[in-house]
């Protein structure tokens, strides 16, 4: 048998949560071959010295990003914040495909760029030709796109469960209160007092007040389904686990539906999709039902008060959340099964 070609791939940013995880599921990937790390303050660095659980991987010195030399990589995935991601992305070669897991192509409008996030959009040309990652909705323009920008890990949860619902018009789009709990990775590597351990065990606590910059990106689609501009009310908590994340969602239905419908809907809805599932009746989805995996896992409950509905997703803020949507996406990208490397189970316990 020939041997399979390989995908040379770069990762920026590799030092990070989300940079890690990448690598942990790029090695399990019979098509991508990792040719680039790199990292600011690590560079110079063995991976395992960074990252000891991934001594085992045959891969290069973390580099500066400046000085890789990008001739012969395909793709590149970009794991830097938001605000930074933009420049670095402009200034790579034109011959390689982006995959960028921070917020800077994610919303359409630069207007509603700069008013989020504080400053104007410094790579417009490229803000306009980016492709939304979200690959249930989107696989065909992701197939044929030269830059994709993934989706926030709240926004994934937020439109795999709403985005059929709204379109379908089961729900009212302008009456969504999204309450959202996500684990301490999700507030990235770097050193900050907030998420310190005396900070953060023991506790659970609210952030992003009716300010956080998800909001945007989960009103931009949802705006679309619904052929109207919507605002919606998301509220962000901080939970003291690694991992993991969980949006309890209420909803008022429209006249006539039921929550049978939405769960009809759902179901019929991600029938075919490898990485979105409807929870049995009655049972409630945990965080520790994906954990590690690339599932996002629905919920569908009637409530108390009637004609309205109580909605639970959950996924795993480090893959189907990020890193693993990304891998899920590069598939789309470059023609192979959307499932390569991609079919861990959740851990458990």
């Amino acid at each position: 048998m020939a041997e399979q070609v390989k995908i040379k791939a770069g990762i920026i940013g590799a030092s990070g949560y989300t940079g890690a995880d990448l690598i942990r599921l790029a090695a399990c990937h019979p098509g991508l071959e990792i040719t680039h790390l790199t990292a600011g303050k690590h560079a110079g660095q063995p991976l395992g010295q960074v990252f000891p659980h991934l001594a085992g991987l045959d891969l290069p010195v973390l580099s500066v990003t400046e000085e890789a030399d990008w001739s012969e990589t395909d793709v590149v995935f970009c794991g830097l914040p938001h605000g930074t991601s933009q420049e670095v992305i402009a200034a790579l070669p034109d011959h390689m495909k982006i995959i960028d897991l921070s917020a800077d192509f994610r919303l359409r409008d630069a207007d509603v760029y700069a008013n989020w996030y504080g400053h104007e959009h410094k790579a417009p040309q490229l803000q306009k030709k980016a492709v939304y990652g979200l690959t249930e909705f989107y696989r065909d323009d992701i197939a044929g796109a030269d830059l994709v920008a993934c989706p926030g890990c709240y926004p994934t949860a937020a439109l795999l469960l709403l985005l059929p619902l709204v379109a379908q018009d089961l729900i009212h789009a302008d009456d969504i209160v999204i309450d959202a709990k996500s684990g301490a990775s999700g507030g990235g590597r770097s050193v900050k007092q907030s998420m310190l351990f005396c900070e953060v065990a023991e506790a659970m606590h609210p952030y992003g007040i009716a300010h956080h910059r998800h909001a945007p990106e989960i009103e931009q689609e949802l705006s679309g389904a619904a052929g109207r501009p919507l605002i919606v009310s998301f509220t962000p908590h901080l939970i003291p686990m690694n991992r993991g994340e969980l949006l309890t969602t209420y909803v008022r239905l429209t006249e006539g539906a039921s929550a049978t419908d939405l769960r009809r809907t759902l179901s019929q809805r991600y029938l075919d999709e490898p990485f979105v599932r409807v929870a049995a009746e009655g049972q409630t989805p945990e965080t520790r039902h994906v954990r590690g995996s690339n599932t996002c896992l629905l919920g569908i409950f009637e409530d108390r008060v009637p004609g309205r509905a109580i909605l639970v997703s959950t996924l795993d803020n480090l893959v189907k959340g990020s890193s693993g949507q990304a891998i899920q996406n590069f598939n789309c990208m470059f023609g192979f099964d959307e499932t390569c490397g991609l079919m861990q189970q959740p851990l458990f316990p």
